[in-house]
């Protein structure tokens, strides 16, 4: 039975699931609940969508997105996962690891007492992503979608010796001129400023974006906000089991590098991403597990 066939059959009793193919061989599901649209794709576990009713997507996606098994997508929430940035040792392992480019299986899918709708997910690994990441690991990916929408990826060590984990939500978010938001929750901060040879620096004031940014804020507090007086909106971010996030915008120039950003997408976003990374690594002795969270939720204006 082809897979699509076999998950609409597997879920037939979940009214508020649809399963299609975005693409040929290349599915995603649609989450409907009564507060919230959301879409995922099986590759990668990756939200690609999600709006509030009556409020405008929340989840940036390029126009120019490409949608092909093994292939990246520009936009949504990809998966960091298990490390972020470049591997620390082998520069052929693919930058911000393999779990956004491999299959995951939709384990579970149920519409909670409250009527929000929670979906888990776990990877499948395959040889090459088994040969990258020789260890004994478990890993659950739960997104619950509301009026919020809280994503969690759960890590247990199953081997017999510590790891070191890094890892991160790398969301894209919607804004309607990012020259114009400000970014808050992260006055203070030191950061690593990646656009600029690594240097250390200080945060002064809130987070404003005119070109390039690529920055990791150390000893986050785990709350901050993307004010955006455009769409008239706060996009509230939370997290926990981090204490380091990413704020990324590629600028113009390398945007029209990158070739799928689509014509001026670089203006209607901003990553501000949920990590562990830098000096935030996790370390994760034998038996343990650590849980990386996120969630987002919008405050109107006025």
């Amino acid at each position: 039975m082809p897979k699509l066939a076999e998950l609409q059959l597997r879920f037939a009793g979940a009214d508020f699931l649809a399963f299609s193919e975005k693409a040929p061989g290349f599915i995603v599901v649609d989450v409907v609940t009564p507060w919230s649209y959301a879409t995922i794709a099986l590759q990668g576990a990756h939200l690609i969508g999600w709006q509030p009713k009556g409020h405008r997507p929340v989840i940036w996606l390029s126009s120019a997105a490409k949608f092909a098994p093994g292939k990246s997508i520009r936009g949504g929430v990809p998966i960091c996962w298990p490390w972020f940035g470049p591997h620390a040792t082998e520069k052929s392992y693919p930058g911000h690891g393999f779990a956004r480019t491999i299959p995951w299986l939709l384990l579970e899918a149920r519409r909670l007492p409250d009527e929000r709708v929670r979906l888990v997910f776990e990877p499948e690994l395959d040889e090459a992503s088994r040969t990258q990441w020789p260890h004994a690991t478990t890993v659950r990916y739960t997104l619950t979608l509301g009026q919020e929408l809280t994503a969690s990826l759960e890590t247990t060590n199953r081997g017999a010796t510590p790891l070191i984990l890094t890892q991160g939500l790398h969301t894209y978010f919607a804004v309607g001129a990012v020259s114009r938001c400000e970014i808050a929750g992260l006055e203070g901060c030191a950061y690593i400023d990646k656009a600029d040879n690594d240097k250390r620096k200080k945060q002064r004031g809130r987070l404003t974006i005119a070109g390039e940014v690529n920055r990791i804020y150390l000893d986050t507090a785990g709350c901050c906000g993307i004010i955006d007086p455009v769409w008239k909106r706060t996009i509230l971010i939370t997290s926990t089991g981090s204490r380091s996030t990413v704020v990324w915008n590629p600028g113009k120039e390398k945007a029209a590098q990158m070739g799928d950003f689509g014509r001026r997408g670089e203006e209607r976003m901003v990553c501000v991403e949920t990590t562990n990374t830098a000096t935030d690594a996790v370390t994760l002795p034998p038996g343990e597990s650590h849980c990386l969270e996120a969630q987002y939720r919008v405050l109107r204006h006025g």
